[in-house]
């Protein structure tokens, strides 16, 4: 009969839990002697048949692994003791820390747990809610044809003049050190977008195809990369070609180009409605924003802290974002994160709350209604966002729409 594994809560705050785990030494030698068996059961050695290794030996070859067998199986053993013994709801996995393991002794550590926060919502109706449609404007329509052709547009290389923003250049730049010129690399990029610092593009605007000049240039005060912000660099630059976009005539034909459309007004018409469509999501967009803000500041919700780091770090993730970068990423997107840990336990809230989980049938509906769009079997399109774990997505989804469905109805929206 085993003993007992204590767990004793050191820390709670909302969002989060500290606890100390004590198991006693029988524990862990009978979890020693499972995973020895196993081993046994698996080592191959030579002079031995298979599941007839002697446990000595065993213990001596494969003393890494059973010691991280054992210690798996004691965590997961003491992980289900902590949840019932504190009614815990965890929203990941636990961490473990401070682990302590001599022989013949207790194996103690601790875990820290991220926890769902015990919310409770006072106030979900009642608000007065604005929602404005913008109209298109023409210049929207304009600009919204101008990249059509600029998506299409082929292009052409350029020679005898100076580049211009827009343009597409190819250039080698390369260091120089002491009068030697190294380590020449090749870079492709449009002029205007960002892609290099401001000195290097000044400096390819001046120069004609063929043409290498020696520069100083200066790496910007808010450049990315927090270790050369206001460093200077010696290096060579070599404009090999440009390359410039020739922009198809706005006329009918480019309409019919575009798709089943007889003429240019027809292609106005459809983008229009377009960005028509757009406006009214983003409408609906704000409005979702507006009233989570405001059943947010009705019932005082804050974002506990450990939620904000994990959400933090998933962004930081997302976004490739370098260690050395991290204090001050996170600096600027605190706020934001907070936002989204508040919007989420609102909207988890009225989730449980209300029972609006989408269900399997509402999930099957949506795939086939999804596959429908794109002309292909619902089972094809099930297996493959299952392959790609995007099946809890399109349930996040359904659930969403119901949950704001619920509380708007619960408030006034006037249309602006």
């Amino acid at each position: 009969m085993p003993d007992t594994i204590l767990v004793k809560k050191t820390r709670d705050e909302p969002g989060e839990a500290s606890l100390e785990v004590t198991i006693p030494p029988d524990n862990v030698k009978a979890a020693e002697e499972r995973a020895t068996k196993v081993y046994q059961q698996r080592a191959r050695l030579p002079g031995f048949r298979q599941g007839k290794v002697p446990a000595a030996v065993v213990r001596k070859k494969f003393a890494d692994d059973i010691r991280q067998e054992t210690l798996r199986e004691l965590v997961q053993e003491s992980w289900r003791v902590a949840q019932k013994q504190e009614e815990l709801k965890p929203i990941a996995d636990p961490h473990i820390h401070n682990l302590k393991w001599e022989e013949g002794a207790p194996v103690t550590f601790e875990f820290h747990v991220e926890l769902k926060p015990d919310l409770k919502l006072q106030r979900l109706g009642g608000f007065r809610l604005t929602r404005t449609v913008p109209a298109v404007s023409t210049a929207q329509v304009d600009a919204q044809l101008n990249a059509m052709r600029e998506q299409r547009a082929p292009w052409t290389p350029v020679t005898g003049e100076k580049p211009k923003p827009k343009d597409l250049v190819d250039v080698m730049i390369a260091t120089r050190e002491n009068g030697e010129v190294k380590d020449p690399q090749p870079y492709q990029f449009v002029l205007g977008e960002g892609r290099a610092i401001p000195d290097v593009e000044e400096r390819i605007m001046n120069l004609t195809p063929g043409d290498s000049v020696d520069a100083t240039v200066r790496f910007p005060d808010d450049f990315a990369e927090e270790a050369k912000r206001g460093q200077t660099r010696d290096i060579q630059l070599t404009l090999r070609e440009v390359k410039r976009q020739e922009l198809a005539a706005l006329d009918d034909a480019f309409a019919r180009e575009m798709g089943d459309f007889e003429s240019l007004e027809a292609l106005r018409t459809a983008v229009a409605a377009d960005l028509g469509k757009e406006a009214e999501k983003e409408a609906d967009s704000k409005v979702r924003s507006e009233l989570v803000e405001q059943i947010v500041q009705a019932n005082n919700v804050v974002a506990p802290r450990p939620l904000v780091e994990r959400v933090l770090g998933m962004y930081a993730q997302a976004y490739e974002i370098p260690e050395e970068r991290w204090p001050q990423f996170a600096e600027e997107f605190r706020s934001i994160a907070e936002s989204q840990v508040r919007r989420d336990l609102v909207l988890d809230f009225v989730v449980e709350s209300q029972t609006l989980r989408a269900t399997e049938g509402e999930l099957d509906a949506r795939i086939q209604q999804l596959a429908e769009r794109r002309g292909m079997p619902a089972a094809q399109l099930y297996a493959s966002l299952e392959k790609a774990k995007r099946l809890r997505d399109v349930a996040r989804s359904i659930t969403e729409e119901k949950v704001f469905a619920y509380l708007l109805s619960q408030s006034t929206v006037e249309q602006a």
